[in-house]
């Protein structure tokens, strides 16, 4: 039986467990055996202590032995993405500039999943400070995707969508800030849900651009992704963006049958790979045939999304980042003799080639004479990006696109040609710049490469969106894949 645990959905597992066929010893050491045995040549985990993963499983055996109400979640491995605190373990953002932190504490996410009985399990591997689209920025290792491992598993979340790919694990986090979650989920069969901003604390969560970051779910079903989604949606006063317990009620599902799906007006066209347009199609053709009503909808000001963002995000960065100075926490230079000295040398070393790019170009968008040129008209572009996803989404429930325009390219491929790297995302970040929610679904391969397509809701719409994609996973050999490692 141990050599088939790593294909159990988590929502299996819960089943198991609460009827006493599994433990959750047996569980995590199944687990442990495939770590050992893969994750030197998939590269998705920077850290795991099997001592204290051992030590959570048999905690949560004994509750059920004393027969403790339990939730879903007990005794179910989750693995968290390196920017996201858990006390006493290391806090990197894989960059040399924290490869020494130790979190002093637990982000909200992170009490949430303890408190469910979960198994916090490891650390995994991202683009430095969640910058990137290829897990290839990260100053620890590289991480491949389990389908090619001469492939990129996508970015910055790529180490949590490998790991569930490669039956790591069940269930992970990621964080999103203009498709970091959904890209990598594309790359690798798995799902991946951005929420609406403000729904998940983000307390806890190093910041790369404040007003776009968002921790979200990801996993191998829908079912799984909204197991995952329900422990962490809870109100946190330490987040003074994060959702009142009043304003969190989400929307109802509809039914397939009643549903409107909006289309962008050339979507296809914007430099979509053939086999990609072509598994999208036939998502649209699906739901069409389901009875779901399919209507172009226009966004003209979606040109203009990659461009804002890159303003945008890159502004924030320069401002989170400045932190890093040398002298609270974080690398230090040792070569250095004066204060500017060691401030210079300290991020000079502690930061590597893409961070560096990106607090450039922010820095320069907010110096004095050309923020109004940059940064000012880039806020009007948002807001203008904003205002026509809400109007459109008032004639349909959600808006269907191909996640990502072409399945994983081959690592070193793009590495030196970051304005491709950066259309690697020109159809999540909208929702980003929108504060939307936003799911990549698995929808088909593009030779044995996954892909997948996006929906886009309007805020708290996250039960429509699960819902929608619950259909499409029923009726499609996708649910639970594994790539065949």
């Amino acid at each position: 039986m141990s050599d088939a645990l790593h294909l159990l959905s988590a929502t299996e597992i819960a089943q198991r467990l609460h009827a006493g066929t599994l433990t959750s010893r047996a569980l995590v050491e199944a687990l442990l055996i495939r770590y050992r045995n893969l994750n030197s040549k998939v590269g998705a985990f920077t850290y795991l202590s099997e001592s204290d993963v051992i030590a959570q499983a048999e905690a949560s055996d004994e509750r059920r032995k004393q027969g403790k109400t339990l939730s879903s979640l007990d005794g179910i491995p989750v693995a968290i993405k390196d920017n996201i605190a858990v006390k006493g373990q290391p806090l990197t953002c894989s960059s040399k500039m924290l490869a020494k932190l130790i979190s002093p504490y637990d982000a909200h996410v992170i009490e949430a999943l303890r408190a469910a009985g979960a198994i916090i399990y490891g650390r995994l591997n991202m683009d430095e400070f969640a910058m990137g689209s290829s897990t290839e920025n990260s100053a620890l290792q590289k991480t491949y995707n389990p389908w090619d491992l001469a492939r990129i598993p996508g970015g910055s979340s790529g180490g949590s969508a490998a790991a569930l790919a490669a039956g790591f694990v069940p269930l992970a986090l990621g964080s999103d800030t203009g498709g970091s979650i959904r890209q990598p989920a594309s790359h690798c069969g798995v799902v991946g849900l951005k929420p609406t901003y403000g729904l998940i604390s983000r307390y806890g969560l190093v910041a790369f651009a404040s007003s776009l970051d968002q921790i979200g779910p990801m996993a191998r079903s829908i079912d799984d992704c909204e197991l995952l989604l329900n422990a962490l949606a809870s109100p946190d006063a330490r987040d003074m963006t994060c959702f009142d317990q009043g304003q969190r009620t989400l929307l109802p599902p509809v039914a397939v049958n009643q549903l409107r799906i909006g289309i962008p007006r050339g979507i296809l066209d914007k430099g979509v790979g053939q086999e990609v347009a072509a598994a999208t199609r036939a998502a649209i053709d699906f739901y069409r045939a389901q009875g779901a009503t399919i209507v172009e909808v226009d966004l003209p000001s979606s040109d203009l999304a990659v461009p804002t963002y890159y303003v945008v995000a890159t502004a924030e960065a320069s401002s989170n980042l400045a932190r890093y100075d040398g002298v609270r926490y974080g690398h230090r230079s040792s070569q250095a003799t004066t204060p500017v000295e060691m401030m210079t040398l300290s991020r000079s070393e502690g930061f590597g080639p893409e961070v560096k790019r990106r607090i450039l170009l922010g820095t320069f968008v907010l110096s004095a004479g050309y923020a109004d040129a940059y940064y000012v008209r880039a806020l009007r572009a948002r807001s203008k990006i904003l205002s026509e996803h809400l109007a459109a989404l008032e004639k349909v429930d959600m808006i269907l696109t191909p996640t990502v325009p072409t399945p994983a390219f081959k690592a070193g491929e793009k590495i030196s040609d970051p304005l491709q790297l950066y259309l690697e995302d020109i159809f999540t970040i909208p929702a980003n710049l929108a504060g939307l929610p936003a799911l990549s679904v698995p929808c088909g391969k593009s030779q044995h490469l996954p892909v997948g397509f996006h929906l886009v809701g309007a805020p708290l719409s996250e039960k429509k969106l699960l819902a929608a994609s619950r259909v499409f996973e029923a009726s499609h050999p996708y649910r639970h894949q594994q790539a065949p490692l």
